[in-house]
């Protein structure tokens, strides 16, 4: 008995057999060649920018999040990859987010601290941008000859200003060289922290109210001009390093390995199992490793507002400090693996999941913006007005520290509240 043609159009059909399950191994390669695609793609856009910084800052962006999630996919599925293989492009590929990460980080520390001292000092903008012009203050004018007002004009430092600052800008109304130690706060969300003695603070924005004055205003000028001399010497190093990784070779062997995985995932033994069992274990694990880190928080403590935990521990010696940042930090990367690893089972992303990570997103840029005011606060001989600001925009920030807990607190129960049986 001949077999049927198969060529011919008026050969009889055969009838399919059943469907082939999906094996583990061609779900994450799908995941993973699409990742690998939008790495390209980024890499591609930032060469073709050019000169365009808002096109490069965009497609850096984009590198630095495709490689995370193909780094912490890596690292949640390695059970079903060659091991050495993902070992190694995991490494590389957080090299590289890592650098690429910190030219960003910089300058957005910098904006977030900038614009605290603005609402706690009641004034706006502190100070201009490098390179920016603006026109010249009262307090600008009125600057004794010889010393460097608030804005950075050349000159001597004034008698009360030590290296690694600037001048502090004369009070009108001040005799000459005098630093006023009386604080007046007008700001969203600022109080008084003068006497009762001194009388309720005028709204912020209102036609008769005072313009800050004292300690703080001045201390904030000459503040932010010493944070934005220090961030922005800190984000240029981290450009140069960024270029300089771009045009290396190890990251030329990194994006020849991703081309590769954008077409050939190299498998191991247990990639061929159904996809519904082999991938269900990592995820589980990736999950359980995120609950067990968020139970070790002191999660009934953050469930009070304004419990003041983490300024007291911020107040603390650095390493203290650190310490008590660090599981919180933990916790952050863990649930940004367990979000990527949703992803590979479910393209849908989780919006609780996303909102959790964006709050502890802020925890994060809260607890190192005042580590960067701390650590100003630390150059050598610098006036008392500019301590007591850097002091003052510490402790608003590890306020901010405890309000992201405190919010992380409330998406988590709601979290667990719809995930629980």
């Amino acid at each position: 008995m001949h077999s049927p043609d198969l060529s011919r159009p008026d050969a009889p059909a055969v009838p399919a057999g059943p469907p082939t399950a999906v094996t583990a191994g061609e779900a994450l390669a799908r995941y993973l060649h699409a990742q690998a695609g939008g790495f390209l793609r980024s890499l591609r856009l930032h060469s073709e920018s050019g000169a365009d910084t808002a096109g490069v800052a965009e497609a850096a962006a984009a590198l630095r999040q495709v490689s995370r999630r193909i780094s912490g996919t890596l690292h949640t599925f390695r059970p079903l990859l060659d091991p050495a293989w993902a070992d190694d492009l995991r490494t590389e590929l957080a090299w590289l987010s890592a650098t690429l990460a910190q030219e960003h980080a910089c300058t957005s520390r910098l904006g977030r601290l900038l614009d605290a001292l603005a609402r706690l000092s009641g004034a706006s903008p502190l100070p201009p941008a490098r390179g920016e012009s603006r026109m010249p203050s009262p307090s600008d004018r009125a600057a004794a000859p010889g010393e460097r007002g608030a804005s950075g004009a050349p000159g001597e430092r004034g008698p009360s200003a030590g290296p690694g600052e600037r001048g502090p800008s004369a009070v009108p109304g001040a005799p000459a060289g005098s630093v006023s130690v009386s604080v007046t706060l007008a700001g969203p969300g600022s109080g008084d922290l003068g006497s009762p003695a001194d009388g309720p603070v005028s709204p912020a924005g209102s036609a008769n109210a005072p313009r800050a004055t004292g300690s703080l205003t001045v201390g904030a000028a000459r503040a932010g001009a010493l944070l934005e001399r220090q961030l922005t010497l800190a984000r240029t190093r981290a450009h140069s390093a960024a270029l300089q990784a771009l045009g290396s070779s190890r990251f030329h062997a990194v994006a020849d390995s991703v081309a590769v995985l954008a077409s050939e995932l190299p498998l191991g033994p247990m990639a061929g199992a159904p996809a519904a069992e082999a991938l269900a274990l990592p995820v589980e694990l990736a999950e359980r490793r995120l609950l067990e880190a968020v139970a070790a928080l002191p999660l009934g403590r953050a469930a009070h507002p304004y419990n003041a935990e983490a300024l007291v521990h911020g107040l603390a010696t650095t390493s203290a400090g650190e310490a008590q940042d660090a599981p919180w930090h933990q916790v952050r990367l863990l649930l940004r693996l367990h979000r990527y690893a949703q992803e590979v089972l479910h393209p849908e992303a989780d919006p609780v999941l996303h909102h959790a990570g964006l709050v502890l997103d802020r925890h994060r840029d809260a607890a190192e913006a005042a580590a960067a005011a701390a650590n100003a606060a630390r150059t050598p001989r610098i006036a008392p007005a500019t301590a007591y600001a850097l002091g003052v925009l510490h402790a608003d920030q590890r306020h901010e520290v405890e309000a992201a807990r405190f919010a992380f607190q409330q998406v988590w129960q709601r979290a667990t509240a719809v995930t629980a049986p």
